[in-house]
């Protein structure tokens, strides 16, 4: 197997990037792309700390993710499984990066950045929800803005709806955690409780 070792080989493999390639990428949100980051209900958030790298998924209405000025945006942390990967990856390095979905679009958007977690009551307040508050609010500073080249989704025909895969043709988290704890843990009674619980505790 034969692997890239430099940054030259890249250069002679790929070449250079052509010019739309570049001159998308900006140091500030601007109006073109503040469109697409409220129209987006999901965005992959991408962090590293000393124990590991890390992608979360975050989702919520569009316009979940608030631009706070051409070069800062903020993002609510709405409830989850308290792992807070990302969290304690941002306390150690607050570099970020994240990538935009939105529904029915191949335009993704990425943003690059350094990060802060605020838990200033009146901000966290201004992210309320069915009157719940988020824990906390990501303050990402932005450095870097680009939308990314729709091949990826084009290819992976991710919005076609005839391509879902029918949920019985994969494991549920319930089986997957009876699997991994020796029926301990998940199982059917959990797969069943699932959708309610998620319903009642979103925010």
């Amino acid at each position: 197997m034969t692997f890239i070792q430099t940054a030259e080989e890249l250069d002679a493999l790929y070449g250079k990037p052509v010019e739309s390639a570049t001159i998308k990428v900006t140091r500030v949100i601007t109006e073109d792309y503040r469109r697409l980051i409220e129209a987006s209900p999901f965005v992959a958030l991408a962090t590293a700390g000393p124990e590991g790298l890390d992608c979360s998924p975050r989702g919520d209405h569009p316009g979940f993710i608030r631009v706070d000025s051409p070069k800062r945006i903020l993002l609510p942390d709405r409830r989850g499984n308290n792992r807070v990967d990302s969290l304690r990856n941002i306390v150690h390095d607050p570099r970020v990066a994240l990538l935009f979905f939105i529904p029915g679009s191949i335009v993704t958007l990425r943003v690059n950045g350094n990060a802060r977690i605020s838990v200033d009551e009146p901000l966290l307040k201004s992210f309320e929800v069915d009157g719940k508050s988020p824990r906390s609010v990501i303050v990402v500073d932005v450095s870097e803005v680009y939308f990314q080249c729709g091949r990826a989704l084009m290819r992976s025909d991710i919005w076609n709806t005839d391509r879902h895969v029918p949920p019985d043709q994969l494991p549920t988290p319930g089986e997957i955690l009876a699997n991994l704890s020796s029926n301990r843990l998940g199982g059917e009674a959990y797969d069943n409780a699932w959708p309610d619980r998620a319903r009642n505790t979103l925010w």
